[in-house]
C-alpha cells in the first residue's frame, strides 16, 4: 500500500510503531523494520551513548529504514540529533514540538522531521516551520494526551496542512487503517497494539494485566505529574491520586533521585528539565519531580514488571486487544485486514444512475 508516508520515509507499509520509553528498544524497532513497518526507538529514557548503540544495534539487523524519537525540551537535545546524523537514522519524532531551528539542522542534514502534536495550531506551527510530516494523536491515545478525540482531530488537522499527516490513538487493525486513510491520513501510528507483541520486551506478567484490562480500567489522570495522562488504573496511580503533597512530593524526591542514577543526568540537567516542563503550566514542584522522574514510575512495570509500583501507559485501545502476536504477523494481518476492508466497501454507481435504496430507505 503506497501512501505520502511510505513514499516519505521508504517503508512498504503506511504504519508507525511509536516511541515508547522503555519498550521501544533495538528488538521491537527492528522487528517493526523488517515487517515493512516504521519503527522508532525511544530515546529520552537512553543516555546518548545508549542511544548510539541502540541506534547500530538496530542498522547491524536491518537494512530497512526506521526512526528515534527525541524531547525537543531536554538539555541534550541537540547532542542526540548529532548521534542520529552521524549515524544516519532515517527519520527523527518529537513527543514536543522542536524548534524551527532544529527541524532545519535535521533537514540539512536529510532526515525526516515528523513531530507529533495534539492541536491543529501546534500541526499549523511546525508545518509552517519545514516539518516533513506530523503524528496527530486523539484524546484515545495512551500517555500524555488530550481532550479531542481522534475522529475530531485528525479531520482538522488533515484539512490544515499540506503534509502528510499520520493518525495516532485509538488504532490496533486494519479498519482502522483504512478509516483514517478515508479521513486523509497517510497512515496510522500504534502504541499500546506494539507493545502487545512478542517481540516486546515488556514482561508477561505486565502484558497479561493489558490483556485483562477493560474500557473501564483505562483512566485518565492528572495525579503523576499534572498534566493529563492515560493509563491503566493500578494500584500506583491509587496511591498516587489519593497522596496529599508532603507525602507526594517525598515520593517524587526518592524517585527523581533514582532516576538520576540511571540517566546520568545531573541535578542541575533535571532541574532544567523541570522547568521546561513547568513553563507555561500550573505545575507544583511535587509535580514537576513527578514528571521529572515519571520515566522511573514507567521503569518499574515496563522493565521490573512491577506492575504494583509502577504505571503502565495505555490506549483506550487495549480494552480491544486479546492476543500477542509477533510484530510480522501483526503487520501482516493489518494489511490483510484493511485490503478485507476496502473489498466490502460498496462498488461506486455507474455514471449517471443513482444507487438503490435500501429497504429503510437509509
Amino acid at each position: 500500500m503506497r501512501t505520502a508516508l511510505t513514499d516519505l520515509t521508504g517503508v512498504r507499509y503506511p504504519i508507525v510503531q511509536t516511541g515508547m520509553g522503555w519498550v521501544s528498544g533495538p528488538r521491537l524497532v527492528t522487528a517493526t523494520a523488517r515487517a515493512g513497518a516504521l519503527g522508532i526507538l525511544a530515546s529520552a529514557t537512553m543516555t546518548p551513548d545508549q542511544l548510539r548503540s541502540a541506534v547500530r544495534e538496530v542498522r547491524s539487523r536491518t537494512d530497512a529504514p526506521f526512526g528515534v524519537n527525541l524531547r525537543a525540551d531536554a538539555g541534550d537535545a541537540r547532542e542526540r540529533v548529532r548521534i542520529i546524523v552521524e549515524e544516519g537514522v532515517r527519520v527523527a519524532s518529537f513527543a514536543l514540538a522542536p524548534s524551527k531551528e532544529l527541524i532545519a539542522e535535521l533537514k540539512d542534514a536529510g532526515v525526516v522531521v515528523v513531530p507529533s502534536v495534539g492541536a491543529r495550531r501546534h500541526a499549523e506551527k511546525v508545518a509552517a516551520w519545514g516539518a516533513d510530516a506530523v503524528i496527530v494523536q486523539g484524546g484515545e491515545g495512551g500517555g500524555h494526551t488530550g481532550s479531542v478525540a481522534t475522529t475530531v482531530l485528525l479531520p482538522q488537522v488533515v484539512d490544515a496542512v499540506d503534509i502528510p499527516v499520520i493518525a495516532a490513538g485509538g488504532f490496533h487493525d486494519g479498519r482502522g487503517l483504512v478509516a483514517a486513510l478515508a479521513y486523509g491520513a497517510a497512515g496510522v501510528a500504534m502504541g499500546t497494539r506494539f507493545l502487545l507483541t512478542s517481540d516486546s520486551t515488556v514482561p508477561d506478567a505486565v502484558k497479561a494485566r493489558y490483556l485483562a484490562a477493560t474500557v473501564r480500567d483505562i483512566t485518565l489522570t492528572t495525579a503523576v505529574d499534572g498534566l493529563p495522562h492515560r493509563m491503566l488504573r493500578t494500584e500506583m496511580v491509587a496511591q498516587l491520586e489519593g497522596a496529599g503533597r508532603v507525602r507526594a512530593l517525598s515520593r517524587a524526591v526518592r524517585q527523581a533521585a533514582r532516576f538520576r542514577r540511571i540517566s546520568g543526568l545531573s541535578w542541575p540537567g533535571m532541574v532544567r528539565d523541570g522547568l521546561a516542563l513547568r513553563h507555561g503550566k500550573e505545575l507544583t514542584w511535587s509535580q514537576v519531580l513527578m514528571a521529572a522522574n515519571t520515566p522511573m514510575l514507567l521503569r518499574a512495570a515496563m522493565v521490573d514488571g512491577r506492575a504494583d509500583a509502577g504505571i503502565m501507559a495505555s490506549g483506550q485501545v487495549a480494552a480491544l486487544i486479546e492476543d500477542l502476536p509477533s510484530v510480522g504477523v501483526l503487520v501482516g494481518r493489518v494489511m490483510a485486514e484493511a485490503d478485507e476492508a476496502l473489498a466490502r466497501l460498496p462498488s461506486p454507481a455507474p455514471s449517471g444512475r443513482a444507487p438503490k435504496s435500501s429497504p429503510s430507505g437509509a
